[in-house]
């Protein structure tokens, strides 16, 4: 997914709806940002806790699986 993006005069950008939805972003998350040597820039969701991750890698249409049946 490529989308434009415009920063503002106070050094902000606002993530599109999708790419937050995807990642999971609620407000008050945390990002880093990192920039390679060819100017690459990198950015990560910081997760706090475990349970942040939960669902975040189920579909639409995929059930989510708890840590018990993933034992069985």
């Amino acid at each position: 997914m490529t989308k434009l993006v415009t920063l503002t005069s106070k050094g902000r950008v606002t993530l599109p709806k999708e790419l937050r939805a995807s990642l999971g972003l609620e407000p008050g998350a945390k990002l880093t940002f990192s920039q390679l040597a060819d100017g690459t820039v990198i950015m990560r969701v910081k997760h706090q806790k475990l349970s942040d991750l939960a669902g975040i890698l189920t579909g639409q249409n995929q059930p989510s699986v708890t840590i018990a049946d993933m034992k069985r």
